[in-house]
């Protein structure tokens, strides 16, 4: 049987990007960078770099894109205050790890390509799953592929200052039901039982710990 997924980035969704890149430096000591804009979403990202090669995508509407072609992703335009979303795992073959998934009954919905561009001018370009209707409220991650492009998190660069995730789990009213779609898709993630779905996760940087929900 093939390695589970690996966890690749959590998504944080924040109602004002530069507030949240203020807040998670207060509390953590280490400062998210500016990521980009992704074209045609009217969204906006900064990274938040995490050991294992991973990283926090804090991300929010883009108020210099207010009219974009294709609806905001992850309900940014319903967003009431800053939540996470959602997550997701890392594959080396999107195509391989979306048809054995199917195989095992969890249909992971379609693949296809986005790309944003850093503020250096550097374009990065990925592939990812989507469903029309996501699994567990969040619980389920979608699938990416970084393909050729260098991982955002920068795992490479030894000065960069990182934060760790120390605990990351979930509670869903019917655990055991999330268990089995993680179980199809090939990844892990502690679920217990829970009035309402909902992910949580602890960071912990120089300057402290966040936890995050």
């Amino acid at each position: 049987m093939p390695n589970p997924l690996p966890l690749d980035h959590l998504v944080y969704a924040v109602p004002d990007l530069d507030e949240a890149i203020a807040r998670f430096e207060k509390e953590l000591g280490v400062r998210a960078w500016f990521g980009g804009r992704h074209e045609g979403f009217g969204s906006h990202n900064a990274i938040l770099p995490l050991g294992d090669k991973s990283y926090v995508e804090l991300i929010a509407l883009d108020p210099d894109n207010p009219d974009p072609p294709q609806p905001p992703p992850f309900g940014l335009s319903e967003l009431e205050g800053a939540r996470l979303v959602t997550w997701a795992v890392r594959s080396g073959d999107i195509a391989a790890d979306t048809a054995r998934s199917k195989e095992r009954g969890y249909d992971t919905g379609i693949t296809f390509p986005a790309s944003r561009t850093t503020p250096e001018g550097e374009r990065l370009e990925w592939k990812l799953t989507l469903r029309p209707e996501p699994v567990g409220d969040g619980l389920v991650p979608f699938v990416i592929d970084w393909e050729a492009t260098p991982h955002p998190s920068r795992p490479e660069q030894d000065d960069i200052a990182r934060c760790m995730l120390t605990a990351f789990s979930g509670v869903h009213p019917d655990p055991d039901s999330i268990q089995e779609v993680l179980s199809a898709l090939g990844t892990e993630l502690n679920v217990e039982q829970g009035d309402a779905p909902a992910l949580c996760a602890t960071l912990e940087g120089p300057a402290g710990t966040l936890d995050i929900g």
